[in-house]
């Protein structure tokens, strides 16, 4: 169990830890670039840092299942709470990934800074909702146990 533990919280270190960093630093000093600089150029870093989502996505996905597995259908409440987060985080990024940031990529590639704007605006509404999800799964995950 420890080494699937050390791979949920690796995935999810990389998950969170990207969307604090991009949503609290990267995109605040973005505002020194003119808007079509700005929105290549998160089209880019989102298009690396999403290769490493979907890596996180599989590495707390598949070990937070062998964990509960091995729990024997005991999992306490609070590994139920983070468990169906988890998955509603997975169904937002799915949603981000697919939609908002395909329009961005596409917007970006055209030139159309409206477009691509729009997108932007919505990636960033939807990151701020699963980064939120991911605290409150890492509350939940180190202060549950305390309250089983």
């Amino acid at each position: 169990m420890l080494i699937a533990k050390f791979f949920h919280l690796l995935g999810l270190t990389i998950w969170v830890g990207g969307m604090f960093f991009a949503h609290m630093a990267l995109r605040p000093a973005l505002a020194v670039l003119q808007p079509p600089q700005r929105l290549v150029l998160m089209a880019a870093t989102l298009g690396g840092f999403f290769i490493w989502v979907w890596i996180s996505i599989a590495l707390v996905l598949g070990s937070g299942l062998h964990m509960m597995l091995l729990m024997g259908g005991h999992a306490p409440p609070y590994v139920h709470a983070m468990a169906g987060i988890g998955i509603l985080m997975m169904l937002i990024f799915g949603h981000i990934f697919f939609a908002p940031f395909r329009r961005l990529k596409l917007a970006a590639a055209q030139q159309d800074w409206d477009r691509a704007s729009r997108a932007l605006r919505q990636i960033r509404v939807l990151v701020s909702i699963n980064l939120c999800l991911g605290l409150l799964t890492i509350a939940i995950g180190t202060l549950g146990p305390m309250m089983a």
